[in-house]
């Protein structure tokens, strides 16, 4: 692991201890070079996901922009880092287990809604809001009305 200060490359791993939901294993590293200290977590990925765009072209699956979408659905609601995480790696292991490697942005995005419809309310309409590119306020009506008459039927 190439050092993220100095840029030597062969750091030493000092510890090495499953993430708190036990689906990553992080490593305490140092720089002999710089005696930097830094930290890097390791995932399985059980497959290469490609994504489908709607213009047709396809681009490698990007967790960090699907973490980016949500903590910016879910900025400044009660949802802790660990539950996002958790919630995160879940979407992407229903991913890799699906049929294909292959998936569309309209599946991902349909993902993302149903995990945010079940955690925050607040949160679902927001990402809603971008996915759905609403584009006048009786949208947002629209749908928030509908979610209404779902959440009192249910």
């Amino acid at each position: 692991m190439r050092c993220p200060f100095c840029g030597f490359e062969d750091t030493q791993v000092k510890d090495s201890r499953p993430s708190e939901d036990n689906a990553a294993i992080r490593r305490r590293r140092s720089c002999p070079q710089c005696d930097a200290r830094f930290t890097t977590f390791e995932r399985v990925q059980l497959r290469e996901l490609t994504v489908l765009k709607n213009d047709g072209s396809k681009k490698p699956f990007d967790r960090d922009k699907l973490v980016r979408s949500m903590r910016i659905a879910l900025r400044k609601r009660p949802v802790d880092e660990e539950k996002l995480e958790q919630l995160i790696n879940g979407l992407v292991r229903r991913m890799e287990t699906s049929g294909d490697g292959e998936i569309s942005t309209k599946t991902i995005g349909g993902m993302v809604m149903e995990t945010l419809r079940r955690l925050d309310h607040v949160a679902y309409v927001r990402y809603a809001s971008v996915y759905r590119d609403f584009r006048t306020p009786a949208d947002f009506n629209e749908f928030v009305e509908t979610l209404r008459h779902e959440t009192m039927e249910s």
